[in-house]
This record gives C-alpha cells, structure tokens and sequence, in this order.
C-alpha cells in the first residue's frame, strides 16, 4: 500500500478542511493522519486499538514514519476528530471516485458490462449499551434459513477488469434487485447477476429508463429452474449458465478482499453513513491493491 497509494492526492482533498493549527495546540501532519486511518480500516480496529497497536508493531510505526525519539502516536480522541471530517465531507468517495477514474482513464477498467451483487454485513444486535437500543438503521433479514441483522453493500462491478465502479449501502432487508439500477453505468450494454437478480429487466426504474431498457441481462438461473437432461444429451442450458457465472463470479474476489484481508466483515460504526464512508475507503483500496496484483501477474508473465 505504502507505493499504490496516491498519498499526494488524497492529502488534498483533506487539506481544505483540516484545521490550520493557528489556534489550540499544533495539529499533526495530514499524511500522518491518513496513514493511521487507514491502518484503522485495513486492520479493522477501533481507535484505541489502532493506538495501542502502533505502539507494539514497528511495521505500523514505520508505515506511519514514526520515531519515538522525536513523537508520539496521535491519540484515539485525535484519530476520532479526523475520522469525522472525513466522514462529515465524504471525502471516503471522492478517494474512491479517483481511484476509478485514473483506473478508467488508464484503460484497465472497460466500459460496456456490469457485474452486481450485494453482501450482508452484520451489525451487533445486542441492547445491552448505553442506549438500551439497536441501530435503527439496521435490520434484520433472512437468507437461506439464517436470520441476519445489519446492513448491505451494493457493488457494480466492470464485468472486463473485476475493479468496483460502484457502491451503495442499504439495510439489511432491502432486496437485491431494488438497487440495480443504482449500479448501472450509462454505457452498459450487458449485466450479470446471480438468481437474486431475475426479473430485474421487469422493474420500472429498468423498463422505464431509455438505456437501461436495452440493457442484456445475463442473469443465472436457479440449479432447480433448469429442465433435466438424459445422460447422452448435451445439457446447452446448463452450459451457458455455466459460462455466465463464470463472469460472474468476479464479482467475489472484491468481496473478498473486503472481508477476508482487510476483515470487514461486522460494522464498528452507528449508521449506514458512517460505514458507506468506511466501504468506499475500503473499495478503493481494493482497487488499488487488485491493480497492483495484476501488475505483477504481467510482469511474471512477460519474464
């Protein structure tokens, strides 16, 4: 991360609404800030553990650039401060809306198909706090024969690339199909999507939108749909299911990424806003990290 992270860039876009230290005590740098913000995202820590965490690992101190000789760690209050402007001024998009257009303008990521999905991130359901009270903004959902309590995250991904155009947070029991048409790009030809998605093409914010209308969607079926075959039949429908999941399932690797190497898979945060600020961070790194991985896969391949 330390040399995909385009630090000049983000620092800009925090400077015009970071304080200028001309009164109270001295402000810490920018850069210093963000590298410790991030470190509380891709670890998944609060901001008395990434303290206190920084303290005990010389990789994160030296990702920081801290000598103890000279400074201190920011302290958690510090970390919360800026965390909230970030969060206040939604600068967590306008990373990731960066990082997928300097991603489009390079040509590694296409245009003209989509790939989406959504996944449920679990939020405590516990009473037992201060407030004597759930998150009223997240909500409990069944899937399969689990009942889930949290919210969802909406993902368009470039059906070419596998990098993440877009991103939206609902509650957990919002459907699926209802947020397609908010992860659609106006030059999409085709869109994949699992059994969730069938009969998306019938909603009216689909029908009833000029391009979106003419929009193929390959969506798969469910394995129970799908008519039998004798054993000396070619099976062609199972066939191009097959082959649509195939792109599909491109669509997993950014979940991934998400849950399993950087560990989100519970919110720390109260509110929807709050976590759709942490899932763009969250994305743009991946971007920026599935970017760096593909890098390296050529350079092998070449040598």
């Amino acid at each position: 991360m330390e040399g995909i992270i385009p630090w000049d860039e983000w620092v800009e876009f925090v400077r015009p609404y970071y304080p200028s230290g001309k009164r109270g005590r001295p402000v810490k740098g920018i850069e210093k800030m963000l590298r410790m913000y991030l470190l509380q995202v891709w670890f998944n820590l609060s901001d008395e553990g990434i303290e206190d965490a920084i303290y005990d690992s010389y990789a994160f101190r030296k990702f920081m650039g801290i000598n103890f000789v000279d400074e201190q760690v920011p302290d958690a209050t510090t970390l919360l401060k800026f965390r909230h402007l970030l969060e206040k001024n939604h600068l967590g998009e306008q990373m990731f809306k960066a990082i997928s257009y300097v991603l489009e303008q390079g040509g590694a990521m296409m245009k003209g198909g989509t790939i989406v999905d959504a996944t449920i991130i679990n939020a405590p359901s516990s009473t037992k706090n201060e407030e004597k009270a759930r998150d009223p903004e997240m909500h409990q959902t069944k899937k399969g024969n689990e009942w889930r309590f949290g919210m969802k995250c909406h993902i368009g991904v470039d059906a070419g690339s596998g990098y993440v155009h877009t991103i939206t947070a609902t509650s957990a029991n919002v459907h699926d199909i209802t947020e397609t048409h908010n992860l659609l790009r106006e030059d999409d030809e085709v869109v994949y999507g699992d059994s969730g998605y069938l009969g998306v093409q019938k909603r009216p914010e689909i029908a009833g939108n000029d391009h979106f209308k003419d929009i193929d969607f390959r969506i798969t079926r469910r394995p129970t749909s799908l008519p039998k075959v004798s054993d000396n039949a070619i099976n062609w429908e199972r066939y191009i299911d097959n082959r649509k999941s195939s792109v599909r399932s491109k669509v997993e690797h950014a979940f991934h990424i998400i849950k399993n190497r950087f560990g989100f898979t519970k919110v720390r945060y109260r509110d929807i806003a709050n976590n759709y600020h942490k899932l763009n961070v969250l994305f743009a790194s991946a971007n920026l990290l599935m970017y760096a991985e593909a890098k390296k896969r050529s350079v092998k391949a070449v040598g």
